[in-house]
């Protein structure tokens, strides 16, 4: 009878106590790198603090735009945090062992933020469109209302889908190897490790590039077909300049986020890259975007440097009169 119920039961789930993060394995000078990151991470953790800040405070800002940049600035501040800080406790404090809950946590969230900057952007790439294909339609299409909604809509799921994703992960038992080939707890190099079928995950990946990086992403290149369709129509290459500038932020912030990723792609079709260069690429990749979106928005909106202004003056005459 034993042998009978040890024959029907069903084989449990193996979880390993932990994951070995292998990240960048025998890089020269790497430590200097991680001095960099650090620099990365402070800058885009004042940076992202600072656009928040001035968004909430500055009632003229309360519109549809900067609702969509004030969340944005969100992904990118905790994206940033939920990656960096653990890259750097990692390698350079040789810390590479990590529970396996704390890894699920870590890959939900890096993914989780990473794919709403993706959507932010083609918000704003919606909002662009409205403005200058639609301008008549633009405050009845683009309210605070609406774009409440849809960022709403955009956390929601973007959560769920990740949470998915972690959820089936968990469902894999790993008997094979304990070694992550990434520099974080990245979803591909850990299902592979899985020693049961790990053809439905293989499967979740795709649908997860398809739904949160190649759709907005051709969904912002055509926004950007009708948008330039729509500045031929403008008499004056005044106007088409003017209406072109309103993108030039946006644009700015499309190109850093996606062309890393698909220029990566792109030479993994072609060429074999070396396993060191395709993690110092993609741990940019993730790092760089958050820190210099809030500096493009700071530099190339007008309304901003004006606020700034007003700010910093409003303080230093309150600083004199402390002092007088």
């Amino acid at each position: 009878m034993d042998s009978l119920n040890s024959t029907l039961s069903v084989p449990s789930i193996v979880h390993p106590p932990y994951f070995f993060i292998n990240g960048f394995y025998n890089i020269p000078h790497v430590k200097c790198y991680y001095i960099f990151l650090c620099f990365v991470y402070v800058v885009t953790v004042l940076g992202n603090s600072f656009v928040m800040f001035i968004i909430s405070i500055e009632r003229s800002f309360h519109t549809p735009k900067y609702l969509a940049l004030f969340n944005l600035a969100v992904a990118d501040l905790c994206g940033s945090t939920a990656l960096i800080p653990n890259l750097i406790k990692t390698f350079l404090f040789d810390s590479q062992y990590i529970s396996f809950n704390a890894c699920m946590a870590n890959m939900f969230f890096v993914f989780f933020f990473s794919s709403m900057v993706s959507l932010i952007l083609t918000v704003l790439a919606y909002d662009r469109f409205v403005a200058i294909c639609l301008p008549l339609r633009y405050h009845t299409i683009i309210t605070n209302t609406n774009m409440a909604v849809m960022l709403t809509v955009l956390w929601t799921c973007s959560a769920v889908y990740f949470m998915c994703t972690v959820f089936f992960i968990t469902r894999l038992s790993f008997c094979k190897s304990i070694v992550v080939d990434s520099y974080f707890c990245d979803h591909g190099p850990i299902f592979t490790l899985a020693c049961n079928d790990n053809s439905p995950r293989h499967v979740i990946a795709y649908v997860g590039m398809t739904i949160f990086f190649y759709i907005p992403f051709l969904l912002i290149v055509l926004s950007y077909v009708f948008i330039s369709y729509a500045l031929f129509k403008i008499a004056t290459w005044e106007g088409r300049f003017k209406a072109l500038k309103t993108c030039s932020s946006h644009l700015m912030l499309v190109a850093i986020y996606y062309f890393p990723g698909v220029g990566t792609h792109i030479a993994a079709l072609h060429f074999t890259i070396h396993p060191n260069a395709r993690i110092i690429n993609t741990s940019l990749s993730f790092a760089i975007p958050p820190m210099l979106n809030p500096v493009i928005y700071m530099l190339s909106t007008e309304e901003i440097k004006e606020s700034t202004k007003r700010l910093f003056k409003r303080k230093k005459v309150a600083a004199t009169e402390t002092f007088k």
